[in-house]
């Protein structure tokens, strides 16, 4: 008994002991399991603070993008970086909506993370993205995302690519959908100052776009649009310091800071870059005609095809009044004609209401080519485009190299081809002393002025026997002075002062009884008396090669503005503003000296004889200029 009671005493502990155990053993299965379900809430929370963390800090990048003043391009481009690196998203991009006018709005891209499939689609329309238009539909989830101003999810990865390129054949489209990873994207809608600005487009390998993510891209959302009003304020001032305000061309600071920049480049590379140079026909006329309000529409025209025409590297700006220059970087002379040609074109093209058509005169030159200096290019280009409008407006000019206008030399030249191919008729004795002075310039390289004003004074005392010495340098000062009152280009004046020279010495040709008779002339002398600017022209000074350019202002310098004049009946504008000048001078100098038919006027009453013709043997501005140079300018002989 006593054993079997020990024993039974013995079970009774084990199952004691047992079901102690047992309950133990639930209690650590227990705390196990709850150990298992805090750590994974543990890591669950940590994630959650990553991610908050995350956003913090990508809100935080952008708020700095927004207080650093960063241009609108470069923060769309940290924008879609962020989101794309750092936020974990397959595909980003920002559209703008555009609203162009006499267009349908469209969305076109102005970042974009990197993505093949993007890339192959547009290679597949074959366009790129800077010139990709996204077609805008209203009633698209895009386009009720813009209008509703939400954030609109959807895994419908399908419709959004067709949305985004309705070009593609639905074969591509399926051949995109087998490799794309993205199963869900959404559209977040931008405003700028309250207006649409665009959206940003994402995709997510996430099935869905979650709450606690819209919230995430709704402050994102919030954060952007005050970055891009701030980088679009910048980005506004910035270009308000630069451009034209009646145009939208650059203006004269920008060209001029950036043609500095491209010399410096293209004497570092040995490359070349050309100028256009442009100037509107006949804005005067214009704004005379039908009032300031059109002459700036003609101008905004000039300007809209300059815009339409340059490339994306070139620099179109708006000098001053009607005057457009354009730097075309890496372009030569060639290349420059060939887009100054083009221009031309365009703008002779264009129709104005109530104004009609327009004209330019555009001048060209190469920098290295024409000039390695900047202050030599721009003067050059303003001078060919000065020819083009001296030859008649409505062209296209290329520049000459600086060192073709020494009009000195050319003078030179001018008389020793004039007497040995023996042009006009000149005494032996004449031609010796002409010879002598021309080869002694030519040997001591000096004195040359005062030696050509002594050559033309004998000249002219060939046809007239009353031209006193002295008077060549004075007309040429008087017609240097009226040149540079009317701000001529340098150039110009070179060839004035050749022009001043040789513009009588067609009468060298008409006979002596006729140019020294002492009574009135027949009206059959008076037409030999015309013959002589083209005599001049046609007859002595078209052989000579070098003085071209000078011809047309000898040609017309007794044309009228009113049309009265000869040998052409050319009227106003149509005269070359350096033959008006010498024909007023050459008359001064006429009424101030004596005639076998009359005693010479004084200074007053030549004056009043000029402005008794104003407007209509003369232009008015010229003869205003004119008296005022006489009346303020007392450095000279005029007599």
């Amino acid at each position: 008994m006593n054993i079997f009671s020990g024993l039974k005493d013995i079970l009774g502990q084990i199952n004691k002991i047992d079901g102690s155990i047992y309950l133990h053993g639930k209690d650590f299965a227990d705390v196990y399991a709850k150990n298992i379900a805090l750590e994974e809430e543990i890591a669950q929370r940590t994630k959650e603070l990553e991610q908050a963390n995350q956003t913090i800090l990508t809100l935080n990048s952008v708020w700095n993008m927004m207080n650093s003043s960063q241009p609108l391009e470069n923060m769309l481009d940290n924008i879609v970086k962020i989101l794309h690196e750092d936020m974990g998203y397959n595909f980003v991009t920002i559209l703008k909506l555009e609203n162009e006018k006499n267009d349908e709005p469209y969305l076109s891209i102005k970042s974009i993370s990197e993505d093949r499939y993007f890339n192959e689609a547009l290679d597949y329309i074959k366009t790129n993205i800077s010139e990709y238009k996204i077609p805008y539909i209203e009633d698209s989830f895009i386009g009720k995302a813009l209008k509703e101003q939400i954030i609109y999810s959807t895994t419908d990865i399908k419709s959004t690519i067709k949305l985004l390129f309705p070009q593609l054949i639905e074969e591509q489209i399926e051949k995109m959908m087998k490799e794309i990873t993205s199963q869900s994207c959404a559209i977040v809608p931008l405003k700028n100052n309250n207006n649409n600005f665009g959206c940003v487009i994402i995709a997510s390998n996430r099935a869905e776009i979650t709450d606690t993510e819209n919230n995430f891209l709704t402050l994102f959302a919030n954060q952007i649009e005050l970055a891009v009003t701030v980088a679009d304020l910048f980005e506004e001032v910035k270009k308000q310091a630069i451009t034209d305000p009646l145009t939208g061309l650059f203006n004269r600071r920008y060209f001029e800071e950036n043609i500095i920049k491209e010399a410096e480049r293209s004497l570092r590379l040995n490359q070349p870059f050309s100028l256009i140079s442009m100037d509107l026909d006949y804005l005067k006329r214009i704004n005379d005609t039908y009032g300031h309000q059109f002459g700036d529409i003609a101008i905004k025209t000039i300007a809209n095809v300059l815009k339409k025409e340059a490339r994306s590297i070139d620099i179109p700006a708006r000098i001053g009044g009607e005057e457009f220059n354009l730097l075309l970087p890496g372009v030569d002379t060639n290349g420059a004609l060939i887009a100054a040609e083009r221009i031309r074109k365009s703008i002779e093209n264009q129709v104005i209401d109530t104004i009609g058509g327009i004209t330019a005169s555009i001048g060209v030159a190469t920098f290295l080519k024409h000039s390695d200096r900047i202050d030599e290019l721009t003067e050059l280009a303003d001078q060919a485009m000065y020819k083009a409008k001296l030859n008649g407006r409505n062209q296209v000019q290329i520049a000459s190299s600086k060192s073709q206008y020494d009009w000195q030399q050319t003078a030179i030249d001018t008389f020793f081809d004039i007497l040995s191919k023996k042009l006009i008729p000149v005494s032996d004795e004449v031609s010796k002393t002409i010879f002598q002075k021309l080869n002694k310039v030519k040997i001591d390289n000096k004195n040359s002025e005062e030696t050509l004003f002594s050559i033309t004074d004998i000249i002219s005392q060939i046809y007239n026997r009353k031209y006193k010495e002295g008077t060549t340098k004075s007309k040429l000062a008087l017609a240097e002075m009226l040149a540079r009152k009317l701000e001529l280009p340098e150039i110009e004046i070179d060839k004035l002062r050749l022009a001043i020279l040789l513009y009588d010495i067609g009468n060298t040709m008409i006979p002596d009884e006729i140019f020294n008779k002492k009574e009135p002339l027949t009206q059959e002398e008076k037409e030999i008396i015309k013959t002589h600017p083209v005599i001049a022209a046609r007859e002595i000074l078209k052989p000579i090669s070098k003085i071209q350019d000078i011809i047309p202002i000898i040609e017309s310098h007794h044309e009228n503005w009113d049309g009265n004049g000869y040998p052409n009946q050319k009227t106003g504008a149509d005269i070359p503003i350096t033959s008006q000048i010498v024909l007023l001078v050459d008359s001064f100098f006429a009424m101030s000296q004596d005639r076998p038919y009359r005693n010479a006027y004084n200074t007053d009453e030549i004056i009043d004889i000029i402005k008794s013709e104003s407007g209509t043997r003369w232009n008015s501005k010229l003869v205003d200029d004119f008296v005022y140079v006489l009346k303020n300018e007392r450095d000279i002989n005029l007599r």
